[in-house]
This record gives structure tokens, sequence and C-alpha cells, in this order.
């Protein structure tokens, strides 16, 4: 698992289900628990895991905000065509 697209499409699907959209936010921690435990304890695994949430933020398909102190994320209502096509294909 060493693909970029395939680690957002984690990312994303581990967002639809349960859906977090919009106000419904989910701590940037959480996003790693749909990853098998040896990809996350390896540098390139959370390298990539975090490249990934950096990119799926600046690119507006993630809204970010502060939430007591830590860093949350959201599906972008907004951007929900673009994500639902980009799983579909992955």
């Amino acid at each position: 698992m060493h693909d970029a697209k395939v680690v957002k499409r984690i990312i994303l699907d581990g967002l639809i289900t349960p859906p977090r959209w919009g106000g419904k936010h989910t701590d940037v921690r959480n996003l790693k628990k749909g990853f098998p435990s040896n990809f996350t304890s390896t540098k390139e695994g959370q390298k990539l895991i975090d490249n990934a949430i950096k990119e799926l933020i600046n690119d507006s398909w993630l809204l970010a905000k502060k939430s007591t102190g830590e860093l949350h994320v959201s599906l972008n209502p907004k951007m929900k065509k673009e994500i639902m096509e980009f799983i579909s294909k992955q």
C-alpha cells in the first residue's frame, strides 16, 4: 500500500461511513485507525498518511478546524461530487 491514491481513498472511505460531512468532524488521529498497524508503525506509512491528509485539506476535500486543541477534519459537502467520483474510480 505505497500508493498515495489508495491512502486517500481509505481516508475518505473512513469519513463517509459513518458520515462526517460539514459540521460532523473527527480527530485526525481517528483517520489513522483505518490502516493496518504494520503500515502505521513505519515512518514511511506515517509520512504517506500525513501527506495524504495535507493534500486532501489543500485540495479542499477535507475541512480542517482546531477543536479541543486538536486538529479535526470533515468532508467538504461542496466537493461531494468529486469525492464520490474519486472513491468510485479507485
